[in-house]
């Protein structure tokens, strides 16, 4: 155990960001499957949308080119073009393409990114 308390890989290579981004991802994934609402602190939020948009692992580049996304419970936005409002967590989940998030996203970009989210997912199954 000792050998492993230092991140090594690629998670320290982003100082836990891929760790902390992934495990809330998969957090409110379960949680709202079994409509279990948890409010995530905002910090750790804020944290993982600073992250998020360049995260190609979950395909958020590819869905976020030429929109910009504001969150309307933190001090956070990123990219231009036609707005996606919402609350934070919400704005991360659909980053990583979960269509569960939009009836929580309002804005004039929010069509175009539901519909890069619908067919990726079209596309997976």
């Amino acid at each position: 155990m000792r050998e492993h308390l230092q991140p090594s890989g690629l998670t320290a290579r982003f100082s836990g960001q891929i760790a902390l981004t992934d495990g809330l991802i998969h957090h409110q994934d379960i949680r709202r499957a079994l409509a279990l609402p948890r409010a995530v602190p905002l910090d750790r939020v804020q944290a993982a949308l600073r992250f998020a948009p360049g995260a190609r692992p979950i395909g958020a580049p590819r869905r976020l080119r030429g929109l910009r996304l504001a969150a309307t419970d933190l001090d956070w936005s990123t990219g231009d073009g036609p707005t996606v409002e919402g609350p934070g967590e919400a704005l991360l989940m659909a980053m990583a393409g979960r269509p569960a998030a939009l009836p929580e996203l309002s804005g004039p970009g929010t069509p175009t990114l539901a519909e890069r989210i619908t067919d990726a997912a079209s596309a997976d199954h």
